[in-house]
């Protein structure tokens, strides 16, 4: 039996981070490991390191635990940053720091969670930020390279409330609906799904750099889920 593959988790505090960790006892083949600023609860069942250390001791870190991949779920707001400035300090300029110690450290995978209508040129300033650090990971060569552009998460936030979110998960199953053609992409995401997506990137062998919008993440979920249940099938036979 082959080694697991070692993944490392940074911005384990958020809505996807959280994901990804409780659904890490049902994923086989995999040592999961945390990089976070704060301590946080884990569900039953979930067994994984968590490491502790301000964000600028993270690049030292990631060196010595040489992951064989990096899934960054790395993001805030404005509102929750408090300025402009803060808000790309973590967004753009931490992801970044992430992404060279992932270059220096030899790591196999980097995953980016971004966002649908991330672009470097853009008017909103958010999907701007969202677009330099896509731009600004790319110019690092990594060996592979994936960056996920989901919708509006579909998901329960803790200690991060966003009224206009909420509002927009109450509308998104009707609204999904009418977001046909080119607009699929659009269309919201529950967050075990971008978890699903994240974790099937992170186990990927071939080099590259690849951009998945909502259509590219759900095939690459539905591969992901049959795999594990095969792979569950082999192990209960």
């Amino acid at each position: 039996m082959s080694d697991p593959r070692r993944i490392l988790l940074v911005g384990a505090t958020g809505l996807i981070g959280r994901t990804i960790i409780a659904r890490s006892p049902d994923i086989v083949d995999v040592s999961l490991q945390g990089l976070a600023r704060r301590e946080i609860p884990f569900p039953p069942g979930v067994r994984m390191e968590l490491v502790l250390a301000s964000s600028d001791e993270w690049p030292g870190i990631i060196t010595q635990l040489e992951p064989d991949a990096i899934i960054s779920a790395l993001g805030t707001t404005r509102k929750k940053a408090g300025s402009d400035e803060a808000f790309r300090e973590v967004d753009h300029d931490l992801v970044l720091e992430v992404g060279k110690a992932a270059k220096a450290a030899g790591v196999k995978n980097f995953v980016q969670v971004s966002s649908v209508g991330a672009d470097p040129f853009s008017r909103n300033a958010y999907l701007k930020v969202k677009g330099e650090a896509e731009k600004d990971l790319r110019a690092l060569k990594l060996r592979r390279l994936d960056m996920l552009r989901p919708g509006l998460l579909r998901g329960q936030r803790k200690d991060d409330p966003r009224p206009l979110e909420k509002l927009g998960q109450v509308a998104a199953p009707l609204g999904d609906f009418f977001l046909q053609g080119s607009r699929t992409k659009y269309r919201s995401m529950k967050a075990i799904d971008v978890a699903d997506a994240a974790l099937a990137c992170a186990v990927q062998k071939a080099g590259g750099q690849f951009v998945h919008e909502h259509d590219s993440m759900m095939r690459l979920i539905r591969e992901f889920r049959r795999s594990l249940a095969e792979k569950a099938e082999a192990q209960s036979g």
